[in-house]
């Protein structure tokens, strides 16, 4: 069960291409956002499509696995773990924001499959 903790599993579409960065040193960050969406019918039996978005952060060589081949749109398996960070924005504000931190990724466009983990 020890695998179990803080672990998260996604399937969706890629809402941008990735943000990526060069830190001092050499080591890439890959910025992006997934969407999932869950189906279900309301009350007068309408099919009703919810769509979430997450942040996704990226380290390394998925970083740059992300560079190379993410797009806008591909459909993604995603695992990682959240975490939660916060800072303070330019008008003094604390703002709070959660993300994935991606471990593994599985991509699929023109019906290719490329993974890295």
């Amino acid at each position: 069960m020890k695998n179990l903790k803080n672990r998260v599993n996604l399937i969706g579409n890629l809402g941008t291409d990735p943000e990526i960065k060069t830190l001092d040193g050499g080591q890439k960050l890959a910025k992006i956002a997934i969407a999932t969406n869950e189906s279900y019918k309301n009350n007068k039996g309408e099919k009703v499509t919810e769509t979430q978005w997450h942040n996704l952060i990226a380290w390394g060589k998925t970083a740059e696995y992300f560079e190379k081949y993410a797009k806008t749109g591909s459909k993604a398996v995603i695992e990682g773990k959240l975490v939660n960070r916060n800072y303070t924005d330019k008008n003094g504000i604390k703002r709070y924001i959660t993300e994935v931190v991606v471990d593994e990724v599985m991509l699929f466009a023109s019906g290719v499959r490329n993974e890295v983990d």
